[in-house]
């Protein structure tokens, strides 16, 4: 009883120190794409016409997404070599860092072309950051926490990204709504605030950080000797799995990074709504994304993490087929069912995906292996659809930016299905062997 006691004990601090950890970092992120639909195209792009001025700045958004594969196999290969921990530290410190440097960038008028320079560049280095860090918060959870109840622990990972959500909207509607009419002012300086809180931000998550073990896991299989290239140790023996598995997150991100960025940025230059009213049902949609999340993880524990998954990427299927028709039709009650229900199916998605992925991978290069798969599934669905969308609205109308959402969809299904259940799985095995029998037992009810 005391040794399951002090696993739970264990679990709960490093489930505890993943969300404080995740809520910040993700903040910074999101941050980002909150200003990249409301105020950059303004503040980085002003010479360019409207069109031409959101694909830019949905561009820069979308550019970290070149650069978070980069970032898994890099601190994907350290993780695996040197902990799961002390690679957490340095994704931190560069994520912080670069946010509060984004809101250190003067604009385009004041410093010409190297205002937006400034600004990719930086953007670069956060998709770096952050193509390292949900593989090693989710890895740090899982690996200790105990078997039966790993959807319950690895939830605080995903309700940091919901968490993260809700306060970079929360942020932005304060420091907006504080300037009231002197838009000119908030345009100037106040949308730098947010980024600015990154710092003190990050100091806190810095200290909960160092004060977490490393997993035990980890130290198990380095004792017994490390891989040597743990991406091409990932990619000969479960390439496939990594393929799957980042088919798996494509529609997760579509909707995340398409009711994130381009969906406020449509609802403000096309439908003329006020950015209070936008960024309040983005903040009752992270809400309601985070209750979903709590949800699913749960149920995955009984039901199994496929099952769970598949369900949400069967939901969002025709989900897909309806979100545009509602946002289009100009009614803000119309918009704010489309915005919150899509965060409630991503909620699904997201839930189960923290146990899900680290389990599908052997210990030996499960940092790489996770990290590839889900930043590798993020360009697809995360980095795509925004910049393609403004396109596709100008050259084709709306339904092809429908009919692009629901493939998406589509992959997302057929990836999951395509995968093995993984709920009840060892993770303290050097490599993946044979399911254990809570794993044939769901194999059993999903056949």
């Amino acid at each position: 009883m005391d040794t399951l006691q002090g696993t739970h004990r264990r679990a709960g601090r490093v489930a505890l120190a993943s969300y404080v950890g995740s809520t910040i970092e993700y903040y910074d992120f999101f941050i980002y794409g909150t200003a990249a639909a409301l105020v950059f195209p303004v503040v980085f792009f002003p010479h360019l016409s409207p069109l031409v001025a959101t694909i830019a700045s949905l561009g820069t958004f979308a550019a970290a997404f070149l650069s978070r594969p980069l970032g898994a196999a890099v601190f994907g290969h350290f993780g695996d070599r040197i902990g799961r921990k002390n690679t957490l530290v340095f994704t931190l410190v560069i994520m912080g860092a670069c946010s509060v440097g984004v809101g250190l960038i003067p604009s385009t008028a004041t410093i010409g072309h190297a205002a937006p320079l400034l600004l990719i560049t930086m953007r670069l280095l956060q998709g770096f950051a952050v193509g390292g860090e949900w593989a090693g918060a989710a890895l740090m959870s899982a690996e200790q926490a105990p078997q039966a109840r790993r959807g319950y622990f690895c939830m605080f990972t995903q309700l940091g990204l919901g968490t993260a959500l809700v306060l970079g909207n929360l942020v932005f509607l304060g420091v907006h709504s504080a300037f009231g009419d002197a838009e000119s002012a908030f345009f100037q300086w106040g949308w730098r605030i947010p980024f600015l809180l990154s710092a003190v931000l990050m100091a806190v998550a810095l200290y909960i950080r160092l004060h977490v073990e490393e997993s035990p896991v980890f130290a198990e299989s380095a004792a017994e000797g490390l891989p040597g290239v743990p991406i091409a140790e990932a990619v000969r023996k479960q390439g496939r799995e990594i393929v799957l598995a980042a088919g798996s997150v494509v529609s997760l991100f579509m909707l995340a990074f398409q009711v994130g960025t381009y969906f406020p940025n449509y609802a403000a230059n096309h439908l003329h709504y006020d950015e209070d009213l936008i960024l309040l049902v983005g903040v009752a949609g992270g809400l309601c994304c985070l209750l979903f999340v709590a949800a699913s993880a749960i149920l995955s524990d009984t039901y199994g993490r496929r099952r769970v998954v598949a369900f949400g990427a069967a939901l969002a299927l025709p989900w897909t087929l309806n979100l545009f028709p509602l946002i289009e039709s100009g009614d803000p009650v119309h918009y704010s069912v489309a915005i919150i229900g899509t965060y409630a199916i991503i909620g699904i998605l997201m839930g189960p995906s923290a146990a899900y992925l680290p389990e599908i991978f052997a210990v030996r290069y499960r940092y790489t292996g996770t990290g590839l798969s889900q930043n590798l599934g993020g360009i697809v669905g995360g980095a795509l659809p925004p910049v393609l969308s403004p396109m596709l609205l100008a050259s084709f109308g709306s339904w092809a930016i429908t009919a692009m959402m629901a493939g998406f969809a589509v992959v997302s299904l057929v990836s999951v299905l395509a995968l093995s259940e993984t709920a009840g799985r060892s993770l303290g095995r050097a490599e993946m062997g044979t399911p254990s029998t809570h794993e044939r037992h769901h194999d059993i009810l999903d056949s």
